[in-house]
């Protein structure tokens, strides 16, 4: 049995893991990958790709973990919630929506959910954000909207000038499906945590997975036509990175970390993905970074630290509250010998 004193190292040990990184870096270079595979494959079909093996390997890997199954109907209940939020619905507005929008603009859009979690989070979990973390937000948005926006247009942001941007047509069918995504995936993160009251995390993942999956696999087979018939080699390397890279690994450890920390400071981190994003694209596709892109680089990776700070004075506090509770039972408990 662990001691309180083992639970606060694990705990900070998650927290403050390098390992939280990994699950944005893969989904920053998985979006490379789709964008690379729609012309040879249909987005719904890429979609459900991406989800139902990953899903099988999870619960698979489960098993061999000795992870309990879901039990009971409020399990199944939870996961199958989940699995409609943040399986079918954000797979399937963020393929649709990449079908429609270039790759940076698609990322600072589904990357705008930390602010939809951080205000959930605050109300439904009474999570704090403080100083450090507003600010770190703030210029995170500005950071991504430097890299994703054209200059002329965050130039009129900046100033004010709305109707010059709805003018230019920046909320066109293909941004609002990444919208879409962007708040399917927010809720997606908020219902993780009444998701593992009643089942095990990882199983939990998975078959979220094979069941917002399914949704999407029946939506292609009735509407989209030639799914795999261009997939060549590389193709299909591409379809099984996304799927056990992009989605088994990423998501099994971002759900994992979201179960046990700071949901805000977790969420807050997808301001990376877009910087993996635009890194790799410049490598493979070609598409170079402008003066104003690599200032938004810089905003952004400096909001990542801001959050970062914010997460390590929380965890220092929570950490000096529970030595605080130790000390007081230790005391009473000397108390009660004596006596």
């Amino acid at each position: 049995m662990q001691s309180s004193g083992d639970n606060v190292f694990n705990r900070q040990l998650t927290r403050q893991s390098p390992l939280i990184i990994a699950p944005f870096f893969l989904w920053g270079t998985a979006m490379v990958v789709m964008k690379f595979l729609l012309p040879q494959t249909s987005p719904m079909f890429m979609a459900a790709v991406r989800l139902i093996p990953a899903g099988i390997l999870l619960i698979v890997g489960g098993i061999y973990l000795g992870r309990q199954q879901p039990r009971g109907w409020q399990a199944w209940l939870w996961i199958s919630l989940f699995a409609l939020v943040d399986g079918a619905m954000f797979q399937g507005f963020l393929a649709q929506g990449l079908v429609r929008t270039d790759a940076g603009l698609g990322s600072l859009l589904i990357d705008s959910q930390p602010l939809a979690v951080a205000v959930m989070a605050a109300v439904l979990y009474q999570e704090r954000v403080g100083g450090a973390g507003v600010l770190g937000l703030l210029i995170g948005i500005l950071g991504i909207g430097l890299i994703g926006l054209p200059a002329e247009l965050m130039a009129a942001l900046l100033a004010g000038d709305f109707a010059t941007v709805l003018h230019a047509g920046i909320f066109t069918t293909g941004e609002w499906l990444m919208l879409g995504a962007s708040l399917s995936m927010a809720v997606g993160t908020i219902l993780i945590r009444p998701v593992v009251r009643y089942a095990d995390s990882v199983m939990a993942t998975g078959w979220h997975m094979v069941i917002g999956g399914l949704p999407l696999l029946l939506i292609s087979n009735q509407f989209e036509q030639n799914q795999w018939q261009f997939l060549g080699l590389w193709g299909w390397v591409g379809m099984m990175y996304v799927a056990i890279m992009g989605s088994a690994i990423a998501y099994g450890l971002f759900f994992f970390f979201a179960s046990s920390g700071s949901l805000t400071t977790l969420s807050a981190l997808t301001f990376s993905t877009p910087v993996f994003a635009l890194m790799f694209s410049s490598l493979f596709l070609g598409e170079n970074l402008t003066l104003v892109q690599w200032v938004g680089v810089i905003l952004t990776l400096s909001s990542i630290y801001l959050v970062s700070v914010r997460g390590i004075d929380s965890d220092i506090s929570q950490s000096m509250s529970e030595t605080q509770e130790m000390l007081e039972v230790a005391g009473e408990t000397v108390g009660l010998d004596h006596n």
